[in-house]
């Protein structure tokens, strides 16, 4: 008996040796197993994260290629938008250049008008010194009419032969129409009775006075015969040079 109560000590300490590095194996298992599920956790809770940075990497890559995308149509627009500027600017430019054009060129012939009106007033205002106030003056369209009765021209209303008081008033008119040599000078000789015969005798010896005893130039004397509607006499016309203006207008047209 005493030899058996050493080796069951000893069974009973190796027993409770045994059992102290069970238990503490078990906690350490236990340990471990927290371990364990805490680095699990840890690895969810990375993965998730790791999701989410995926999830907002691709979102901002999508946000950074629409945003590159944007840009791209933006500065298209931009130079799209800098070409029609230009392109306007250069039409604006060109439609400025010629309005300008048509501006002076609506001014050439304004002016010409002008020009032509104050003319004539002074030629009017020329006709009332040098024919005196009974002389029958008018202005139309420009023009300085003046009109003579037959018989303060010719012996006889059926005669082409000038009185001396024609000669003298056809003296004045020569005086007028030098005065302005720019100005066209027409002839007309009307009447009531249709026979333009008398009347184109009667202007010609007007044209005839005008031109070989007053020395105005032929080339500008025009004869005109027309039915005078109940009047009768010749009217000299001093008109502006109108294919002279036609020719300018046409030139700077």
């Amino acid at each position: 008996m005493k030899k058996l109560l050493p080796l069951i000590l000893f069974l009973l300490v190796a027993i409770t040796v045994q059992s102290q590095k069970k238990k503490d194996l078990i906690a350490k298992i236990g340990e471990l197993e927290q371990t364990i599920s805490a680095l699990n956790d840890s690895v969810s809770i990375a993965k998730r994260q790791i999701n989410v940075s995926n999830a907002n990497a691709e979102l901002a890559n999508k946000e950074a290629e629409e945003l590159r995308s944007a840009n791209a149509t933006l500065l298209q627009n931009l130079t799209n938008f800098s070409k029609i500027s230009k392109q306007n600017t250069e039409t604006v430019n060109s439609a400025l250049t010629s309005l300008n054009e048509k501006e002076q060129q609506l001014r050439l012939i304004s002016d010409s008008f002008a020009k032509n009106d104050s003319t004539a007033i002074a030629i009017l205002s020329q006709s009332k010194q040098i024919l005196g106030p009974n002389a029958k003056i008018g202005a139309s369209n420009g023009s300085i009419l003046i009109s003579n009765n037959l018989l303060a021209l010719f012996e006889d209303d059926q005669s082409a032969v000038l009185s001396e008081e024609g000669k003298a008033n056809i003296a004045k008119i020569a005086q007028l129409i030098t005065k302005n040599p720019e100005r066209e000078i027409a002839i007309e000789a009307m009447n009531i009775t249709g026979d333009f015969d008398v009347s184109y005798t009667q202007a010609i010896a007007v044209a005839n006075e005008l031109w070989k005893t007053n020395s105005i130039p032929a080339e500008r004397l025009n004869i005109v015969t027309k039915d005078g509607n109940f009047k009768e006499g010749i009217t000299i016309r001093l008109s502006p040079d109108l294919d002279a203006f036609y020719s300018l207008a046409k030139e700077k047209m």
